[in-house]
């Protein structure tokens, strides 16, 4: 990815370009939403230009906002390892629809993922975002972390990390470190499937800094994607260097029987 892949560039100002927060909203460095034409792209150009880009997710309880650390590109019908790969369907519809829209889906019996949606109807690629760095509202993330683990919500931030009343710990690199987790710690579940990031009414959007131009390619790296069967040897995972908040990289792995005849499968960390 060069910086002229990144949003905001001229190249992209013809297509609309960043749009600062309507007045009244809290001054902060990241207070430019990403435009409808910045996802109107490719999904590999899209996938490394959010990494440094905000997700930020107001809900009554306040807001927390993730600098994006980590993202896996999938693309479409044309990828074993989309949800698309087969076709439309009542849950992967959203990955059909307008580019710019979050596309939310339930995995495990346990985890939301969040996922967002690129190139023009109908193409159905998305960026799924994989970690990032809390950046605001981080006692709130911890909290609903904390809550999520079973853990509790009693603790508060000491030092590097959070504790709940169970004495379960986490480290501030953790909060938002793997898909589930940052739907966690952001509160991202069913009601946000669908929401509009480029909606300066939504309460999900994605922003970026004033002048922002994507990271340096330098900053960026590129692999295999976590936990995929199929697809495995696209490197359509990137991330930002050097960011605690990156996952592990783990190949996925396959069914296998146990002893007692029980089946189990042991892939992809997901959070």
């Amino acid at each position: 990815m060069s910086a002229g892949d990144g949003p905001g560039t001229a190249e992209d100002h013809d297509h609309g370009g960043f749009s600062s927060n309507s007045a009244g909203n809290p001054p902060r460095s990241w207070n430019q939403t990403v435009p409808r034409a910045f996802f109107d792209r490719p999904v590999l150009t899209v996938a490394p230009a959010l990494l440094g880009c905000v997700l930020a997710h107001e809900t009554g309880d306040g807001l927390v906002a993730v600098e994006i650390a980590e993202v896996e590109a999938y693309c479409g019908e044309s990828d074993p390892a989309s949800h698309a790969f087969r076709g439309k369907t009542a849950r992967n519809a959203v990955m059909f629809g307008e580019p710019g829209h979050a596309y939310v889906y339930f995995t495990y019996g346990m985890h939301f993922c969040v996922n967002l949606v690129c190139q023009p109807v109908g193409e159905a690629t998305a960026v799924l975002l994989r970690a990032g760095r809390v950046i605001e509202g981080a006692d709130l993330a911890a909290a609903r972390r904390l809550a999520g683990t079973g853990g509790g919500a009693g603790g508060g931030g000491a030092g590097d990390g959070w504790a709940g009343r169970s004495g379960r710990v986490i480290a501030e690199r953790e909060l938002a470190s793997g898909p589930a987790r940052l739907c966690q710690a952001l509160a991202i579940g069913r009601a946000q499937n669908g929401a509009d990031v480029c909606d300066s009414g939504s309460p999900l959007r994605v922003f970026a800094p004033a002048g922002f131009a994507g990271l340096p390619p330098a900053s960026i790296g590129r692999g295999p994607r976590v936990g995929v069967r199929h697809g495995a040897e696209a490197d359509w995972r990137f991330w930002a260097v050097g960011e605690a908040a990156v996952s592990a990289y783990r190949p996925h792995v396959p069914r296998r029987r146990s002893p007692a005849g029980t089946t189990t499968e042991t892939t992809g960390s997901v959070g």
